[in-house]
């Protein structure tokens, strides 16, 4: 390594002393030359608020390039002119002046950049602490670094200029979750293009109905969608139809059956709201730059970020409607390789005592009885457990399957420390898998492909070192996991609405509004 460095050094040095390279320095000197010009205006005209981020700095300039003011002045005043999007009132950042500002630095004078420079970053800086408010959807948050605190302007200010490209992070809003950006586009696009429409009442249409049919159910179908009158289903309407069945979460296929014809008769203002309460719920998320973990329960569905980007996705198992995966932020610390599996009392009763009852083997079963739930818990003589009380639920008994290919753990599980019992593991039955409705668990999160994941979070596969159980092997950096729940998630075609397994829409609704 220091070999490449001593190389590199004399490689740099040789071409400092070169013709080309006093060229280039004297092209990034005529470049720096107006830059330190602006940078001396933004110190004679910063206040208070921003101080803190451009003094270490040197008052060097965040928006200004080449002269100029970059092209994610404009990405930003159109975020924030359509802030009402993200609940906050556009007005409080001041668009037009904003927009008099950029175009007043159009005659390149370093007074005129620098005080574009400043209301930018101010604007800026209380835009995304707007946003990224503590939300207002409750999650219960297990470690105190993860609940969402407001940041200081210098803070907001600081973290994108470190961003690869402050123009990309401007663009993908690199503070918000992709979640979230999806969210916020259906949302403007929903508006845009089927909030106006008429609100007239479509009643079950004939089922023959494809392009090529005529009638008056047509032209009732043509009016609702906004489409000139007519009694032809001709292409055009068919077109319409995919994009209203997309946009709602529905098999684009051009015919008008039930779901369809459903979601034509349902207020358009219901779907604005469940967008904003998952926007309400996406907030929570991080943005793609922090390394972090997402379960969607309602999807069933895992994805984990870094770098800026989504790395992975996997389908998962989550819990029943009677046993829910809830709402929580925690940091995995380490993972369990050959894990055991604390076997639930009623699965005891139900399952195991009975087995046992008739005639089958405890040991060759692969449990053990414990004495308790205590760390120090004492091994059980099966011989002498009285079966017929488990079974009968007169008494609770702690039993824990052993490690191996059958153990309903798999080979690692994932801990996030918390006294729900909730956590992400292996799991050796594939089948369910395939199925479109995942919530089959006990609460805990079944991972399709434990190795993966567990490749992402150590840099390397996981193997354990022996084949004795409960082998621990802590995580060097932990990493956000956030269990959320998102009814409507992003597609490659937009937005879906998926169904509310739990039932919490309509009462998170109703929170929601009441404040």
């Amino acid at each position: 390594m220091k070999y490449w460095h001593h190389i590199a050094c004399a490689s740099l040095a040789l071409a400092a002393a070169t013709p080309i390279a006093a060229h280039a320095q004297e092209a990034a000197a005529d470049v720096a030359a107006p830059l330190n010009s602006v940078a001396a205006e933004i110190k004679k005209q910063v206040g208070g608020r921003l101080r803190g981020f451009y003094r270490p700095r040197g008052y060097w300039p965040l928006w200004v390039k080449g002269g100029a003011i970059g092209p994610q002045a404009e990405q930003f005043i159109e975020l924030a002119s359509t802030a009402d999007l993200d609940g906050v009132d556009p007005r409080r950042y001041k668009v037009d002046d904003l927009r008099r500002a950029v175009d007043a630095a159009q005659d390149g004078s370093p007074v005129s950049l620098a005080r574009a420079e400043l209301k930018l970053s101010l604007a800026f800086a209380d835009y995304v602490r707007d946003v990224r408010r503590k939300p207002l959807i409750k999650i219960t948050y297990l470690d105190p670094e993860l609940i969402p605190e407001r940041q200081r302007e210098d803070e907001v200010l600081r973290i994108a200029a470190l961003a690869p490209s402050f123009e990309a992070y401007v663009q993908n809003v690199g503070w918000m979750s992709p979640y979230y950006l999806s969210l916020r586009t259906a949302l403007a696009g929903y508006r845009e293009r089927w909030a106006e429409l008429p609100d007239l009442f479509i009643p079950p249409l004939p089922k023959k109905m494809r392009v090529g049919f005529r009638g008056e159910p047509v032209a009732l179908l043509r009016r609702r969608l906004g489409l000139p009158e007519g009694t032809s289903f001709d292409k055009a309407l068919a077109t319409r139809l995919r994009a209203f069945q997309a946009d709602h979460g529905l098999g684009a296929d051009g015919v008008p059956g039930e779901r369809t014809v459903a979601a034509l008769n349902r207020d358009p203002a219901d779907y604005e709201r469940i967008l904003r309460l998952n926007l309400e719920r996406a907030r929570i998320l991080p943005g793609p730059w922090v390394r972090h973990v997402v379960v969607n329960a309602a999807a069933a569905r895992l994805s984990f970020y870094d770098s800026g980007k989504e790395q992975g996705t996997m389908r998962v198992v989550v819990g029943t409607l009677e046993t829910q995966t809830p709402m929580l932020a925690g940091m995995v610390r380490y993972a369990i390789l050959n894990p055991y599996w604390n076997v639930p009392t009623d699965l005891v009763q139900k399952r195991i005592a009975p087995k046992v009852l008739g005639g089958a083997s405890f040991k060759s079963l692969r449990y053990e009885a414990l004495s308790d739930w205590g760390a120090s818990a004492s091994l059980l003589d099966p011989a002498q457990i009285d079966w017929q009380a488990v079974a009968a639920g007169q008494q609770e008994l702690r039993v824990r399957q052993l490690p191996g290919g059958a153990n309903a753990m798999g080979r690692v599980k994932f801990m996030f420390p918390n006294d729900l019992g909730i956590y992400l593991h292996d799991t050796p039955d594939k089948s369910l898998f395939s199925k479109t409705e995942r919530q089959f668990s006990n609460g805990c999160v079944r991972l399709e492909d434990a190795p993966r994941l567990g490749k992402w979070f150590f840099g390397k596969a996981l193997a354990p070192a022996s084949d004795a159980p409960e082998q621990n092997v802590a995580l060097p950096d932990p990493v956000p996991v956030y269990l959320t729940y998102l009814t409507a998630v992003p597609t490659e075609r937009g937005i879906t609405f998926i169904d509310d397994p739990y039932g919490r829409d309509v009462e998170q609704l109703q929170q929601l509004a009441a404040r």
